[in-house]
């Protein structure tokens, strides 16, 4: 009998926590905010503006192995199992006459580190590790430095 009474006990109070906080934050957003803004998450809000993609102007890297980014529009551009345009001008074939940067030797290894003939089926997807840079405001403050120099002084 004790346990029945313990659980009746414990499921009433389950439910009328659940009761207070739907009546205090309907929809359950629970008063913090976001990248999505103060949008409630069952309501779709405006996307937001592109920003602007600064035309061939090479951004230094940050850090070490950082993948460049990329100085130009990328949109409409298709990469998927069937096509890569990134490929139709950073390619070693094209980039010459295209005056692209040729893509890595690393691109061109296996995970054994087996050099290939063609592009590594793990590199084959060039969004997973390059980004369009863009004039953006950073999402939240950061005292983020450059790295000068690798070794100690």
């Amino acid at each position: 009998m004790k346990k029945i009474l313990v659980a009746l006990f414990s499921v009433s109070a389950l439910i009328m926590g659940v009761a207070q906080a739907e009546f205090n934050d309907p929809g359950g957003v629970g008063g913090l905010n976001s990248l999505r803004g103060d949008t409630r998450l069952e309501e779709t809000r405006p996307a937001d503006s592109f920003k602007h993609t600064p035309k061939d102007q090479v951004v230094e890297t940050d850090y070490v192995y950082q993948p460049p980014l990329i100085p130009h529009q990328i949109r409409n551009y298709e990469v998927s199992l069937n096509a890569n345009k990134c490929l139709s001008c950073h390619s070693w074939k094209n980039a010459k006459d295209s005056g692209a940067t040729k893509i890595s030797v690393t691109h061109f290894m296996n995970r054994e580190d087996a050099v290939l003939a063609d592009v590594s089926p793990r590199r084959y997807f060039c969004l997973q590790c390059h980004v369009t840079q863009v004039d953006a405001k950073p999402l939240i403050n950061n005292n983020f430095e450059r790295v000068d120099s690798l070794r100690d002084e």
